[in-house]
């Protein structure tokens, strides 16, 4: 017979993050007929709010039951044809994958290199364009926020530099895990096509993605593509005018969705990107006091929704975990592919204050001491200080 654990448990990975209680509860309602009229201001507020997130006026959203990797898909197939060129950066595992289905679905993705300690670089993105004179290149697809190395592509540079060298390719975008944690802009920064999923910063369970779509994606998808069924805008845009869905949808999680995206704007978007930024650089700091090495080393691109943080040589990163896992019960984020067992990852993204930051790095803490790593000790009073220092505004000002 195992042992309770007294307390809460801290589901401290990059995402799924912890559902906040009211979002539980909107989910928990009963189910209603996705046919009936009480289903369309539930099918409306989803989809205008998810605009409000993503953004956007000009852009459509379409809301699929499914993982974020059936949004990438999604993305992909309706706008682009097989034997199509599509320039690709490497920032971390998610890249790759995203990378090895454009393979996999017939197009000729192009990888730029990198290193896996910062986010996409619009120079070489614009160097490659610049050299493509017959536009082959289809698409562009950076990931806004790299979950596997926490660090944040600057998407609004690498439109800039697009545009610099008047290159027609689409920008697509994932933001599966930066939307609703790290400023994003559809309209604004002209992003073509947008990637996201429920289980990072919108604070759901997994089991909803969405793709937002610029009218310049969109008009593409109405003559072009791959064959598609499931995943078709097409299909979605005429029932969506009402609040409906051409198959059934996740009727519970849109109540869900619907809660999310007022906690968001009861806070407010711009408080809550400042929250996740400032909980970001405090567990930095931590982690440099504690003498261990951020992944991301590209300064203004660390992210606020996770940080990677580097293993001395010769120990694992998975039996820390698991030491931590054990002794208080804290549930870490594993390295994935690359830097597997040579990296933990801290989450700090979604329904998350201080106090809960603060419980997060003493458990880190204590589990380095009890883990045998070698380390410095003071980093969780390090992130004390600087989260006393960098008081939120309404805190501030009393």
């Amino acid at each position: 017979m195992t042992s309770r654990n007294a307390g809460r448990h801290f589901l401290q990975i990059p995402g799924p993050s912890a559902v906040p209680d009211r979002i539980l509860r909107a989910i928990s309602a009963q189910t209603i007929d996705h046919r009936g009229p009480d289903f369309a201001a539930v099918g409306q507020a989803a989809l205008d709010g998810m605009k409000s997130i993503f953004r956007t006026e000009a852009g459509q959203v379409i809301i699929y039951p499914a993982s974020g990797t059936g949004a990438w898909e999604a993305a992909l197939i309706n706008t682009l044809s097989e034997g199509d060129r599509v320039l690709m950066y490497e920032t971390g595992h998610f890249s790759t994958l995203w990378m090895k289905m454009a393979e996999r679905l017939g197009l000729a993705p192009e990888f730029i290199a990198g290193d896996w300690r910062g986010g996409a670089d619009p120079e070489a993105i614009a160097a490659r364009l610049r050299e493509d004179k017959a536009h082959e290149i289809k698409a562009v697809c950076v990931v806004h926020n790299e979950t596997s190395t926490g660090s944040v592509s600057p998407v609004a540079e690498v439109r800039s530099a697009m545009d610099a060298v008047g290159h027609p390719a689409l920008l697509m975008v994932d933001s599966i895990s930066g939307l609703a944690s790290v400023d994003f802009r559809f309209d604004e920064w002209g992003v073509d096509v947008c990637v996201s999923g429920s289980q990072k910063g919108l604070m759901l369970p997994p089991g909803i993605s969405f793709n937002c779509v610029s009218p310049k994606a969109m008009e593409l998808s109405r003559t072009g593509g791959m064959r598609r069924s499931y995943w078709d805008w097409q299909d979605m845009t005429g029932p969506n005018a009402t609040g409906y869905f051409p198959y059934t949808p996740a009727t519970n999680m849109l109540y869900g969705l619907n809660e999310a995206v007022a906690m968001l704007h009861e806070e407010g978007l711009e408080n809550v990107f400042a929250r996740h930024a400032r909980h970001g650089r405090a567990t930095r700091a931590a982690v440099r006091a504690w003498g261990l090495e951020v992944l991301c080393r590209q300064q203004g691109q660390e992210s606020g929704v996770l940080t990677a943080v580097m293993m001395p040589e010769g120990h694992s990163a998975d039996g820390f975990r698991a030491t931590v896992l054990k002794n208080f019960d804290i549930s870490l984020g594993n390295g994935l592919s690359k830097v597997a067992d040579r990296v933990f990852r801290i989450g700090h993204l979604g329904d998350f204050n201080d106090a809960m930051l603060m419980g997060t790095l003493s458990g880190i803490e204590m589990g380095l001491s009890k883990a045998g790593i070698p380390h410095r000790s003071g980093g969780a009073a390090t992130a004390m200080a600087v989260l006393e220092e960098d008081l939120p505004r309404n805190l501030a000002a009393e």
